[in-house]
C-alpha cells in the first residue's frame, strides 16, 4: 500500500514493517509467485465471496507464534477478511524509488520469507533493522515497530536513510 500512496508529495519517507515493498509492473501475487524451497505456505484459505482469509486452526504458528496463545486466538477469530483483487494489484511508480525507507525484517515470520523481505528491502535502499519475531511484530514487539519508525521520523528530518 506504501508501496504507491507513498508518492504523495505529503511523504517524507516510507516504514515497511515486515510487508511486501514491490516494484514497479509487480504485484504481490507476483511476489509471492515463486516462492523460495522450504519456504512455509501461508494458510490462506480458498476465496469465500471474493475474500481471503487464514485458516484459524494455523494462524497462531503461520502469523503469530510469538503472541500469547489467548491474544493470538482472539486475532485468529477476528480477522479482517482481504479482497482477492488486492492481490493483483500492480504498481505504478514506487515511492521508494525517490523517497527514503526503512524496513523491519522479521527473521521468524511465516508468512513473508525473511529472504524475501531481506531482497526487497536491499532493491529499495532501505535502512533494515531485523528482529526476532513473528508477521505480528507489531502486537508482539511495538517497542521494536516504534523504534523504527521515530528512527525513521528522525532520518526524514535529516535527510534520509
Amino acid at each position: 500500500m506504501i508501496t504507491e500512496a507513498g508518492n504523495d508529495p505529503k511523504v517524507a519517507g516510507l516504514v515497511y514493517i515486515t510487508a511486501f515493498a514491490p516494484d514497479k509492473g509487480e504485484s504481490v501475487a507476483t511476489l509471492i509467485k515463486d516462492p523460495p524451497p522450504g519456504a512455509p505456505v501461508p494458510p490462506i484459505l480458498p476465496p469465500q465471496d471474493g475474500y481471503l482469509f487464514l485458516d484459524k486452526t494455523k494462524f497462531s504458528a503461520s502469523f503469530a507464534a510469538d503472541v500469547e496463545a489467548e491474544k493470538a486466538a482472539f486475532m485468529a477469530d477476528s480477522q479482517v477478511p482481504w479482497g482477492v483483487e488486492a492481490l493483483s494489484g500492480t504498481i505504478s511508480e514506487p515511492a521508494w524509488k525517490a523517497k527514503p525507507s526503512w524496513y523491519l525484517v522479521v527473521t521468524e515470520d511465516r508468512m513473508i520469507p525473511p529472504a524475501a523481505q531481506r531482497a526487497m528491502a536491499k532493491r529499495a535502499g532501505s535502512a533494515v533493522v531485523e528482529v526476532k519475531g513473528s508477521h505480528a511484530i507489531y502486537v508482539s514487539q511495538p517497542a521494536a515497530v516504534a523504534a523504527l519508525i521515530e528512527q525513521a521520523a528522525r532520518g526524514v528530518k535529516t535527510g534520509g536513510a
